[in-house]
C-alpha cells in the first residue's frame, strides 16, 4: 500500500510517499525556520500562510521523486508522465490533523481532503505525536509490532511526555511535563544568552565546546514520578545571569550551555529508564526533534545499555518534524479500515490516548 503524507502542523510544510508502513519513496520537507528566527519562535499566521504558497510543490515533488524513473534531467524531462497518471499510484491519503497551530493544520488537511475526493481513495487523519512514535518503524529490517511494549520518550518543542506503548493505537500516557516542554526550555534559555532560533540546535552544538559539570543546575521533579517539569531549569539559568547582572563572559556561554543541556538530559534519560525498569519493558524508543539532541542520544544509549535495555532512535531526518513518520503511522490505521470522513476537522490540543 503507498501512501501520500502530508504534513503542517507547525512550521514545515512537508508531503511522502511511505509503502507498507516501512518503505520511505520519498519525503520532500520545505522549512519556514528562516521567516521565523527574526520573532525568536513560530508566528503562527505567517506559518499558515507560507504552508499555503508551497504546499502543491510540495506534494507534486512529493509523488514525483517516488514514482518517476531516477535519471538525468533531461531523461527526467522526456519522460515526464502527467501528474494524474503518476497520482493515481496513490491508495490512500493520511493528514496530520492535530496536536498543532489551528491555522497550519487546516492547510494540510485541505490539501488532503481535496486529494482523497478526487482520487476517490481512503483518507486517514493521523495525531502528530502518533507519527514521532512511529518514525522509528522507517528505514529498518525488523517492523515496530516486534518491539511492543516499549517505552517511547516523545521530547520535542511543543510535548515532552513518556509513553508506554502496548500495541498499534494502545498508548498510556505515565508523564508528561507540567510547564515548559523540554525544546521550549532550550528556546528560552537560547534567547536569554541571546544565541537565535532554534535554541536546541545552536545550545547542542555550543554545548560540545563548554564543561557539563561548570555549573550545577537543578534537576526538577527528579525522583518524583514521570512527570517532568523544566520551568525551574530555566529560571535557575535566568537566576545565575543576573547575578552577573545579565553580562555574561562570552567564554562562559560554552560552559552555561553544556549545564543547562546535562541538567535538562538527566532528567529525561533518568525518568525513561526508570518507566522501563518499573515496568519490565526491555525497549526504549526516542522520538520528536529534541531526540536529534547528540548529549541525549549518547546518555540514553549508555545508560540504557547499562540497564540491559536496547534503545532505538530514529535518524536525525525522522526526528523533525516530517511527513514520512505519519505516512508511517496511517499505515496501520489503514490495515484496520479506520478511515476519516471529508469532514476531518483540525484539533489544535488533540490528546494522544
Amino acid at each position: 500500500m503507498k501512501i501520500l503524507a502530508i504534513e503542517t502542523s507547525c512550521d514545515e510544510t512537508s508531503a511522502a510517499i511511505v509503502k507498507d508502513g516501512r518503505e520511505v519513496l520519498s519525503n520532500v520537507v520545505a522549512s519556514q525556520i528562516e521567516f521565523h528566527k527574526k520573532y525568536g519562535g513560530v508566528v503562527p499566521e505567517i506559518a499558515a500562510r507560507k504552508h499555503t504558497e508551497v504546499i502543491n510543490a510540495v506534494i507534486q515533488e512529493a509523488v514525483e521523486q517516488a514514482f518517476l524513473p531516477k535519471c538525468s534531467a533531461r531523461s527526467k524531462k522526456k519522460l515526464r508522465r502527467p501528474p494524474a497518471v503518476l497520482f493515481k499510484k496513490i491508495d490512500a491519503v493520511a493528514v496530520t490533523y492535530g496536536p498543532g497551530l489551528v491555522g497550519a493544520l487546516l492547510v494540510g488537511i485541505c490539501a488532503a481532503k481535496a486529494i482523497a475526493y478526487t482520487l476517490k481513495v481512503p483518507l486517514i487523519g493521523i495525531n502528530h505525536l502518533e507519527g514521532h512514535i512511529y518514525a522509528s518503524n522507517l528505514g529498518r529490517d525488523w517492523s515496530i509490532q516486534t518491539r511492543f511494549p516499549f517505552i517511547c520518550l516523545i521530547v520535542s518543542g511543543g510535548h515532552t511526555m513518556i509513553v508506554e506503548v502496548k500495541g498499534h493505537g494502545k498508548y498510556i500516557i505515565l508523564g508528561r511535563t507540567r510547564d515548559d516542554a523540554a525544546g521550549e526550555a532550550f528556546d528560552k534559555v537560547a534567547r536569554l544568552l541571546k544565541l537565535g532560533y532554534p535554541g536546541g540546535p545552536i545550545i547542542d552544538k555550543l554545548a560540545q565546546k563548554g564543561n557539563p559539570d561548570a555549573i550545577r543546575f537543578t534537576r526538577p521533579m527528579l525522583e518524583d514520578g514521570y512527570d517532568f517539569s523544566f520551568s525551574g531549569i530555566k529560571t535557575a539559568v535566568v537566576n545565575y545571569a543576573a547575578k552577573m547582572n545579565n553580562k555574561i563572559p562570552r567564554g562562559r556561554i560554552p560552559d552555561i550551555a553544556a549545564s543547562f543541556q546535562e541538567a535538562v538530559v538527566d532528567v529525561l534519560v533518568e525518568k525513561t529508564i526508570r518507566a522501563a525498569r518499573e515496568k519490565k519493558i526491555k525497549t526504549v524508543v526516542l522520538a520528536g526533534g529534541v531526540a536529534a539532541n547528540s548529549r541525549l542520544r549518547q546518555k540514553m544509549l549508555a545508560r540504557a545499555a547499562n540497564a540491559g535495555i536496547t534503545t532505538i532512535i530514529p535518524s536525525l531526518a525522522l526526528c523533525t518534524d516530517n511527513a514520512a513518520m505519519i505516512g508511517a503511522a496511517a499505515y496501520y490505521h489503514a490495515k484496520k479500515k479506520n478511515f476519516a470522513k471529508l469532514d476531518l476537522a483540525a484539533a489544535a490540543n488533540l490528546k494522544l490516548a
